[in-house]
Parts: structure tokens; sequence; C-alpha cells
């Protein structure tokens, strides 16, 4: 559960929400759930690509491969590599910068109902 208060709302409400909406609009209320959702979306890659990163990563720094085929990677290597990894982690944070927020949607008018049916016999 989260509470949300509107910033023209008493101190109380304010102290107490988990979230305080600057603005009087209910749109923002769907701008913010909707960007939480984009937030632990791009969480959720950051940790998969630097899990994945680092599954691959460690193994060839501890030096996996040179039993097999005498390949061994200086630290200094395994350092940049680290270095790109928190990198790159950090330039897919920031694509968190061309969130654009949900456009409101128009409200649906009923239709008139037709005063007058137009009936052909054949």
């Amino acid at each position: 559960d989260v509470g949300i208060a509107v910033g023209s709302g008493t101190d109380v409400a304010i102290e107490t929400a988990d979230i305080v909406l600057m603005k009087s609009t209910l749109q923002d209320v769907v701008t913010c759930l909707d960007l939480s959702r984009v937030v632990l979306r791009r969480i959720r890659i950051n940790f998969f690509w630097a899990f994945a990163y680092n599954v691959v990563g460690i193994p060839l720094a501890a030096g996996v491969l040179y039993p097999a085929l005498h390949i061994q990677f200086p630290p200094m290597y395994a350092g940049a590599a680290m270095t790109f990894s928190s990198v790159s982690v950090v330039c897919s944070s920031l694509l968190l910068r061309l969130y654009q927020p949900p456009q409101p949607h128009p409200l649906r008018r009923k239709l008139p109902m037709p005063t007058k049916l137009c009936v052909s016999h054949v």
C-alpha cells in the first residue's frame, strides 16, 4: 500500500504520505504509478546485465581459462572490466531521463440517441 497526498492538503496528510504530489491534478497519480513501473523495469534490466556480466567476468578474472588455454588476464584488465560494468549500469539508468508521462485519455461522450427511426419495407 502506498499513501499519496496532494501538496495543497493538510500538513498531517503530507507528513504521513509516501508520495506527495505537488500539483492538484489526478493525472499526476497516473504519472506517478507509470514512472514507478518504468523505474522498477530499469532496475531489473540493470540487475540482469550486471549479474550476467559478473557471471562471465569473475571466472575469467580468476583464471578459469588458464589450465586449458594458458590465457590469464592481468588484474588491471579485471579492474577496467568492472569499471565498464558500473559505467554501463549508470548509462542505462540515465535513459530514465527520456521518460515521457502518459497522455490523458479524452473522456468518452455518449452519442445522442436518434429521434427518428428509418425503416424501409421491401
